[in-house]
């Protein structure tokens, strides 16, 4: 009679510790490590975390939306696209360190998404509204917001490590694109024409595409401590300013950002002197 040989079964890494005793199973894991067993476990844990993605997607779908209405020339609901993007952005962060769900992935896609969101949609918004009348020089001066932001982008990621909390270097981008739509949002609120303001777009959009790669420190706002408790004047405040902005949002949100605009260089200036 003849002898087959028998199919070894697959025994999982997560099992051996229930058969083995400790120190025999520590033995077995550094000894699968070696063999390339543990891999097995490695290839079914792998995924992306949903909840902090899913606000990076809605985001980047917030400036994808900004694009298609500025080809449809509906300049004020790109503009509110735009301010929905830095809102999402804010918070799929957040929400990652809270729920403890961070990852490369995660930090790669925002990137990525800002790159749409506060990079091409502004640059193409304010070309469309204004910059196309100026012919080159208004499609160059889009190309530098567009370019200063992806810089702006790259080293804000390779800083990471070695980067200070207190402030960022340069402007970020979701301020600079708040200053260039808010510029189209506030205008375009006024009853300006885009065309007639066509030098005015230029030098802002330069601005903000110039600041971005810039030295300039900008206050992040990162060392505040919402959960120590805060005076009865501040609750007051934040609550007027909430009120402002939803009485007249295109123009209390642009004179927020042109004032944080322009704030890096009275922090430069002042260390200076």
């Amino acid at each position: 009679m003849g002898i087959f040989k028998r199919r070894k079964a697959k025994i999982h890494i997560s099992r051996i510790s229930n058969i083995l005793p400790l120190s025999k199973s520590k033995k077995f894991c550094e000894y699968s490590k070696q063999k390339g067993l543990s891999k097995i476990n490695s290839r079914t844990r792998r995924g992306i975390y949903l909840l902090p993605n899913a606000f990076t997607t809605t985001a980047l779908f917030s400036g994808f939306y900004a694009i298609v209405m500025a080809m449809n020339m509906h300049f004020d609901q790109a503009s509110i696209a735009i301010f929905a993007a830095m809102v999402l952005d804010s918070l799929d962060g957040r929400i990652a360190r809270l729920t403890n769900t961070q990852s490369d992935f995660g930090a790669q896609y925002d990137s990525l998404s800002d790159m749409v969101s506060f990079g091409v949609a502004p640059s193409l918004v304010i070309y469309e509204w204004s910059l196309r009348s100026i012919g080159k020089l208004g499609w160059f001066a889009a190309f530098v917001y567009c370019a200063g932001c992806a810089l702006r982008l790259a080293r804000f990621n390779t800083n990471i490590p070695t980067a200070g909390k207190k402030y960022f270097q340069g402007l970020p981008s979701p301020a600079a694109a708040a200053l260039v739509t808010g510029f189209v949002w506030f205008m375009d609120d006024l009853g300006f024409c885009g065309f007639s303001l066509s030098w005015s777009s230029w030098a802002v959009t330069l601005y903000a595409g110039l600041t971005m790669v810039s030295n300039i420190p900008f206050y992040s706002f990162k060392d505040i401590n919402f959960r120590r408790p805060m005076p009865f004047v501040a609750t007051f405040l934040v609550m007027l300013a909430f009120l402002a902005t939803f009485s007249d949002p295109s123009k209390v949100l642009f004179s927020l950002f042109v004032v944080y605009g322009l704030s890096g260089f009275g922090i430069y200036f002042y260390r200076q002197f």
